[in-house]
């Protein structure tokens, strides 16, 4: 029983919660913004990004990327939100509209040579795209913090715990993101002071949905003391929150973070310590999928 307790199973005979599961269709939807994505590739391939007077053919690809992995990244992390199956519902068709929307408008927009957001040269009706837009991305914002609120909520002891631990320290870091987003729209544009821009803090920060909780997926395989994967999350996660900070302060004074000044190496630093506890755990995954091997291999012999 205690055993079982330690690795988050209230039953051995119960069937662990797995990544994805049940959200075939937030997966679809993930899926449209790397097909919508594809097909921009092609276009750039053959014409130039700029669409007069306002848009830009680049920033729809990287877009419908950047929403097709985070859609993707949602569904893997929700079947362990402990949601009721009303409210997962309503979570998961909420998460599919707004994607849907901004992949819309987003695209579509810059075809037509506007910019999607805060577009200077469109009609009436640009402009309410535009604002509806930005409901959208406070909606999004909104379930992210729901998602979030959710997540800390768990009471041990839950399914997969160093999973979980990965990403509740990843839902923090996409709340300093959305902070960033909320300012874009604040400001009406990603740029601050002389060469500042909230785009990098944006992005950089949605990105621990992956980078913050790959390290849990590998510790949770890892053959070494319990303690020490709990540390190795701990460390690298906060080294990680401290970086997106640090990028935050230099955006907000309105620098670069592509210059050799203080907080940029700063920031440097705690991601090269995030990135070596990820390796380490990787490394450690590799030794037990590496021992594994071998004895299946010998039992066959």
């Amino acid at each position: 029983m205690a055993n079982s307790m330690k690795s988050g199973r209230h039953d051995t005979n119960e069937p662990v919660i797995k990544l994805f599961e049940g959200e075939k269709w937030l997966v679809v939807t993930s899926s449209i913004g790397f097909i919508l994505a594809a097909g921009i590739a092609i276009y750039l391939f053959f014409q130039d990004p700029i669409i007069l007077p306002e848009g830009n053919v680049k920033d729809a690809f990287s877009f419908n990327t950047a929403i097709g992995v985070f859609i993707l990244s949602i569904a893997a992390i929700l079947p362990f939100s402990q949601f009721r199956d009303r409210s997962r519902k309503m979570m998961r068709w909420l998460f599919i509209i707004t994607a849907l929307y901004a992949y819309a408008v987003e695209t579509i927009q810059n075809f037509r040579g506007l910019n999607p957001r805060f577009s200077r040269e469109g009609s009436v009706f640009d402009i309410i795209a535009g604002i509806l837009f930005g409901v959208d991305s406070l909606v999004l914002v909104t379930l992210a913090l729901l998602l979030t609120i959710q997540f800390f909520r768990l009471k041990a002891p839950v399914e997969r715990p160093l999973l979980i631990l990965g990403i509740r320290y990843a839902l923090l870091s996409v709340f300093v993101a959305n902070l960033g987003g909320v300012w874009m729209i604040l400001l009406q544009d990603r740029f601050t002071g002389d060469a500042g821009n909230l785009i990098v803090l944006h992005g950089i920060g949605f990105h621990a949905l992956q980078t913050l909780i790959v390290p849990g997926w590998f510790l949770e395989r890892a053959q070494i003391n319990e303690k020490l994967k709990k540390s190795l999350i701990h460390y690298g996660s906060i080294a990680w929150m401290l970086s997106i900070i640090v990028i935050g302060i230099q955006t907000g004074l309105g620098n670069t973070v592509f210059e050799l000044s203080t907080f940029p190496i700063l920031a440097i630093i705690l991601l090269f310590i995030w990135l070596g506890t990820t390796i380490f755990a990787g490394w450690q995954f590799l030794k037990r999928v590496r021992k594994s091997t071998f004895l299946k291999q010998d039992r066959s012999l």
